[in-house]
């Protein structure tokens, strides 16, 4: 895909789509990688699952969305036809080599007597034992769908769940769905020991269910033969909210996810074994029609359970834990305001402990002294302890206000929920600006203090989120900076009166000065090779497709700047496309570890500017969302952040090259030392706490 930059250089693009693919291609290749404990690759196709439901749920429904509206005047009918067709054909060539790696696990599994086995090839005792399992604790939970030539079955399907399409075969052939339910029955089943065998036995409840499909049937219908086959069907994950109803937007949201229940397919996986003739009636029942992504894959659907792939053997085979790190500058107080009071303090998670945040609420919600509470929470956990505390907080008498971004994608009913807890519970909750999805991570906190009030704020890369926090790379920065925390707390003012004019000195706010102020500083270093110094830029993203910041790094490229990015997921932009390819260097990391944080860095003549951001290099993020990035100014801190990203670059296990053809090379080695760059910033933190109070 072309465009032109405004010099007239012709560039190129990767689609962002097939980008992604690539993103979830490393995902793959850690499952693949043996290096990695065999549970865990496991797990990392579970992984790999997971991701590629949200792709066609969103990427891929939106390109059939614009497809289906190739009426329009602005439409390019051939050009998503065709992207369409490169969707699948990657999608495909992916699901080949995961059926074969899921296969090599299986026998890796073998080797450290840890079997997944079909109940077809179980002992007299097991297969005994799994038939009363199956009467006692699963045949109740099994409600099939008869299915008749008269109806469309698609709305029937929880998009969510794995499905069985059953053929009862006599003189003339029934059809049934069945419902896996692995929401009230664990999916892996694990065996109890057999006294002559020291292996461990998994048998997966769909194959329990098929095993035992005819006595699901057979006191109602007489047949011949039985077969059942694994489907899953997605559907398109967006939803339309009319504003011309007068309602609440809690009303409108409910009434949204309804809309999602009830969405177009845009895929359907299903078992390559079965019939073509069975297949037909299959997609006719389903309403499937040519733009749907119709997928044969193995035997197993919703892979994303494995993401939880239990370990019965040696603790050997999952990855070692590493212990969180206490902080060292918030420790050495008893209280969180002193500790901030002395300096700016950064956490970097999951390598520090979430405790830290969690404490600065919990302290601020019943210290006398604090009088209000700001947050906004985009995705929090299912039993959040940041929520209790805020409601422990209004009991206690403060002011707590809390943003709920209802439209986080598939958190949605989640948030609906917090919104009425907390709304019961005394809080006042906004729920922002209905054009903009409210994605900065906020916490400012009002304190009394010598007759004056002192502002503590606390601006982070990633979600409130207890469980996530273990998971994903993130950076959270705590500070009582006059101008930073006052620009904060006129967020909060923002998304409540959007129409009001706010000026932002130190924070860069999306949509007010955020694209403007990256172009300025990318302008900046540009301007320094003119003046014959050195222009640098450092980026770290989980996605780079913004045209006219991807074309502004192409020209400032050309003109002699070194960008070097670490991209996690979708990059757009071409090393090679520009005329000194040579400044540009992307790596990207897939490691144990999700690699989440925003981080900017402008050489600035020696004198860097250091930025950690919630939002990534996408026009939504930049011109759709209310995004937050806040410059560290303690020298320590901004150092501690150049640190990391240069052990990122060092990285010669787990880094990739992002290249033209995107193949996903690992970086070579060469004569450099072999560096897990996750593992070495984790030693790098714990001697840096280590050492903190000595420099």
């Amino acid at each position: 895909m072309n465009a032109s930059h405004s010099s007239s250089h012709a560039v190129t693009y990767f689609a962002k789509e097939l980008s992604w693919l690539s993103f979830n291609e490393r995902v793959l290749q850690e499952a693949k990688d043996k290096s990695n404990p065999i549970i865990e690759r496991m797990r990392f196709l579970g992984i790999y699952s997971n991701n590629m439901d949200e792709f066609f749920r969103v990427r891929v429904a939106d390109v059939k969305r614009r497809i289906l509206l190739n009426k329009l005047p602005d439409a390019n009918f051939e050009e998503d036809e065709i992207l369409l067709q490169q969707i699948q054909k990657k999608v495909l060539q992916l699901g080949k080599k995961f059926n074969q790696i899921h296969k090599d696990i299986l026998a890796d599994l073998n080797e450290h007597n840890i079997h997944v086995e079909l109940p077809e090839k179980l002992s007299e005792f097991h297969l005994n034992w799994l038939e009363k399992f199956f009467h006692d604790s699963v045949l109740q939970h099994i409600l099939p769908i008869l299915i008749t030539d008269k109806k469309d079955y698609s709305d029937q399907i929880n998009d969510t769940m794995t499905y069985f399409f059953v053929e009862m075969s006599t003189q003339k052939s029934h059809y049934a769905m069945l419902e896996v339910p692995t929401d009230r029955v664990p999916r892996f089943i694990i065996l109890p020991p057999e006294k002559t065998r020291r292996h461990k036995t998994i048998v997966m409840l769909d194959d329990i269910i098929a095993y035992f499909i005819r006595d699901v049937f057979s006191s109602f219908f007489s047949f011949d033969d039985i077969q059942c086959y694994a489907i899953k069907l997605t559907r398109d994950a967006e939803y339309n909210l009319d504003d011309e109803l007068e309602e609440g937007l809690l009303d409108k949201m409910s009434k949204g996810l309804k809309q999602r229940i009830y969405a177009e397919p845009v895929r359907l996986v299903y078992d390559e074994s079965m019939p073509d003739d069975m297949l037909s009636v299959m997609k006719k029942r389903l309403n499937i029609s040519q733009h749907d992504a119709l997928i044969p894959a193995g035997r197993y659907r919703n892979f994303r359970d494995f993401i939880a792939f239990p370990n019965v053997g040696r603790q050997y085979l999952e990855n070692k834990p590493l212990a969180a790190l206490k902080s060292a500058a918030f420790n050495q107080f008893s209280s969180v305001f002193d500790a901030i009071s002395a300096h700016d303090i950064l956490l970097y998670y999951p390598y520090h402990t979430f405790n830290h945040l969690l404490e600065f609420v919990r302290q601020a919600a019943f210290d006398p002294d604090v009088t209000q509470i700001k947050v906004n929470i985009y995705r929090v956990a299912s039993q959040s302890r940041l929520v209790s505390t805020l409601i422990n907080a209004a009991k206690n008498g403060k002011h707590v206000t809390v943003m709920v971004e209802l439209k986080a994608r598939f958190d949605e009913q989640n948030n609906i929920e917090w919104a009425k807890t907390l709304s019961n519970a005394g809080v006042k909750v906004i729920f922002g600006i209905p054009a903009l999805k409210v994605h900065s991570k906020l916490c400012v906190i009002h304190r009394k203090e010598k007759n004056t009030v002192v502002k503590y704020a606390h601006i982070g890369t990633g979600n409130f989120h207890e469980k996530t926090a273990k998971i994903y790379t993130d950076f959270s920065l705590f500070t009582k900076h006059e101008g930073i925390t006052e620009e904060c707390d006129s967020v909060f003012k923002f998304i409540e009166s959007s129409y009001r004019p706010f000026h932002f000195e130190h924070l860069m706010i999306s949509p007010v000065n955020a694209r403007e102020t990256i172009m300025a500083l990318i302008d900046d270093e540009i301007a320094l090779v003119e003046r014959g110094k050195q222009g640098r830029i450092t980026l770290k993203v989980n996605n780079l497709v913004d045209k006219q910041l991807v074309d502004h790094l192409y020209f400032a490229a050309r003109r002699g700047v070194k960008i070097r990015i670490i991209v996690r997921g979708m990059c757009s932009l071409v090393p090679t496309t520009t005329s000194a390819h040579d400044n540009i260097r992307i790596i990207s990391i897939v490691d144990r570890f999700l690699e989440h944080p925003r981080v900017m860095v402008f050489h600035n003549n020696g004198d860097e500017k250091v930025y950690i951001s919630s939002a990534d290099w996408m026009t939504r993020n930049l011109d759709h969302r209310v995004e937050v990035a806040v410059p560290i100014f303690y020298a320590k801190l901004k150092q501690l952040i150049i640190d990391i990203l240069e052990l990122q670059f060092k990285d010669r296990t787990k880094a990739r090259l992002i290249d033209s053809e995107q193949k996903n090379h690992y970086v070579r080695r060469g004569n450099r030392k072999k560096i897990r760059s996750q593992i070495a910033i984790y030693d790098h933190l714990k001697k840096w706490e280590s050492n903190y109070n000595n420099e």
